[in-house]
């Protein structure tokens, strides 16, 4: 039986198969009421099993839009569902929706998981990150990325609910005295403390509880903010440890899972071995911003850039030699040509390493400045809205996902790149129009190539290729 032999040739450990399995048992008893198939064997087609990525695209489609009214709820149900038809017209998302990859499961699980962790159900967010850590193994790092902002705003909630009853303590004892100037006099000066910062109880818990309300995202800096969390943290430690224990609890079955398995994939190990392949995080950075043209490659954001070599230009001159120092050294000792990128025709990574970085031999480093342009735009967009500390763990994420991949594959980098849109406030309707028409029409190149340009196994002697 066909699905027999789809089970006995696929990983079994792979939850992506068994969703698939899930998803075609739920179809069987409505197909064959209505005698479209006789049998389990005939629904199992190449066509039934990619239509599975199609109902998790359209989930992820509600998964983003519900998370784009959580992280912004003034932005209002119908711009939330512009950005949104959008944002799943991202080619990198939409191609693979019609292709039985993991690609379309892995983004939904890890956006799941994500968006019951803003909603403060961690055990839940957890169990989804265990099933996207299933899917795709390197997940598990969009996991830990997902419990440190949860931490932190778990940290923000903690501190507010300590700030409400600490007015509505003082208001009781006002009342207990019943001296209703006296509570008043009291309710007054205990604002005008926290307005002004004025630390009057020299006690450690108020002290770290002052420092707390008087930190703000525009004025603190990286050092502020870290030095910020971990004190909060550490008098919190047990409520945190307790509220996202099941994280770690998924953490602690990955790393065994690891130690019995000898490697963090599944499958052809070899192939993907693990590799110093930091000119990854510089292709990111260029694709992705690409993909966000208007809010990264305008005149405007070129200026915003250069600003800074007006109010210092020593220090701004010193971060740019500093980074393209970097991004030079990257690409010249740590650029990997992955045999899949040197053989396999069929993707536009192929096309692009051979008519473009390899094109002359100075052009990986020319193109040096576009990705550390890039990087720079992207720190700037997000900075505007998340604090450095988000910045930084966003960064790390990317860095340790994408710098271990020896091969260059641009669907490794939807996963993060959705994460940076989410989180990157672009307004105008006009930038959101100018990205959409850019996503439609690379789409419906794409699928014109894919269609109309099929390829073909090459039978000549001595050739394994594809012949377009």
């Amino acid at each position: 039986m066909v699905w027999m032999a789809f089970i006995h040739h696929v990983d079994p450990t792979s939850a992506w198969y068994y969703l698939s399995l899930a998803y075609l048992a739920s179809l069987f008893p409505g197909i064959q009421c209505i005698k479209a198939v006789s049998s389990f064997s005939d629904l199992c087609s190449a066509a039934v099993l990619r239509s599975t990525n199609g109902v998790l695209a359209a989930i992820c489609g509600v998964i983003i839009y519900d998370i784009l009214m959580h992280l912004r709820p003034a932005l209002g149900e119908r711009r939330a569902t512009v950005y949104t038809v959008v944002l799943t017209m991202f080619p990198l998302h939409w191609f693979f929706t019609f292709l039985y990859y993991t690609d379309v499961a892995s983004l939904t699980a890890v956006l799941a998981m994500y968006l019951a962790c803003l909603k403060r159900r961690y055990w839940f967010s957890a169990l989804l990150g265990g099933l996207g850590i299933f899917i795709r193994q390197t997940n598990v790092v969009w996991m830990l990325f997902v419990a440190c902002i949860g931490a932190i705003n778990y940290i923000s909630v903690l501190d507010r609910k300590d700030d409400v009853q600490s007015d509505g303590h003082v208001t009781s004892i006002g009342e207990t005295d019943g001296l209703f100037e006296a509570k008043r006099v009291l309710v007054a000066s205990n604002l005008r403390k926290r307005k002004m910062a004025n630390y009057v109880n020299k006690a450690d818990h108020s002290a770290i509880e002052t420092v707390a309300c008087s930190s703000t995202h525009s004025s603190a800096g990286l050092l502020d903010e870290f030095q910020d969390i971990l004190l909060r943290s550490w008098c919190l430690k047990w409520e945190i440890l307790v509220s996202f224990l099941p994280f770690i609890m998924v953490l602690a079955a990955f790393v065994t899972f690891v130690f019995w398995n000898g490697s963090v994939v599944l499958g052809a190990k070899e192939a993907h071995a693990v590799s110093p392949h930091f000119a990854q995080i510089m292709y990111f950075a260029l694709v992705s911003a690409a993909a966000m043209a208007p809010a990264h490659f305008s005149l405007g954001q070129a200026a915003v850039l250069c600003r800074p070599f007006g109010k210092n230009r020593l220090l701004s001159s010193i971060q740019w030699f500093m980074a393209l120092t970097a991004g030079l050294i990257s690409v010249h000792f740590f650029s990997i040509a992955h045999p899949y990128l040197l053989a396999d025709n069929r993707h536009y990574t192929f096309y692009i390493w051979r008519k473009v970085i390899n094109a002359h031999c100075s052009v990986k480093y020319l193109l040096v400045p576009l990705y550390v342009y890039s990087w720079f735009s992207i720190f700037n967009v997000l900075g505007k809205t998340q604090k450095k500390i988000w910045v930084l763990l966003f960064s790390l994420a990317c860095a340790a996902v994408l710098i271990p991949t020896p091969l260059v594959e641009f669907r490794y980098y939807t996963i993060p790149f959705y994460f940076m849109i989410l989180h990157s406030r672009i307004d105008d309707y006009r930038s959101w129009f100018l990205i959409g028409t850019l996503y439609i029409a690379v789409n419906i190149l794409t699928m014109m190539m894919f269609l109309f340009r099929p390829f073909h196994w090459s039978h000549e002697p001595g050739t394994q290729r594809f012949i377009w």
